[in-house]
């Protein structure tokens, strides 16, 4: 390894350190975050099971269990349809399982 890209490596693994301390704080530009959907709320309020939700929404159960526990999260599409049984998940729900 060229000592210049070994340096660096150093200098990141030092930053981390002091980060992790509270000796230092990251840099703006640095920071990511993300917005999760609470799964399990939505999927309970619509009052169905882990198997009956993923069915209506055209989803693997094992989606659903790794959405629930944060493994995984819902983008695109099933984010989208899963913010729209946020908002109303009664109505949704009975929509989507009528077409399901």
């Amino acid at each position: 390894m060229k000592d210049e890209l070994f340096d660096d490596l150093l200098a990141s693994a030092e930053e981390m350190v002091a980060i992790e301390n509270g000796e230092q704080q990251p840099a703006a530009n640095a920071i990511h975050s993300y917005d999760t959907l609470d799964v399990k709320a939505i999927r309970t309020a619509s009052g169905k099971n882990q198997q009956e939700f993923a069915k209506i929404i055209g989803a693997s159960v094992e989606s659903v269990k790794s959405w629930e526990t944060r493994r995984r999260n819902p983008s695109g599409t099933t984010r989208k349809l899963l913010t729209l049984i946020e908002a109303n998940p009664k109505v949704m729900i009975e929509r989507l399982a009528a077409t399901a």
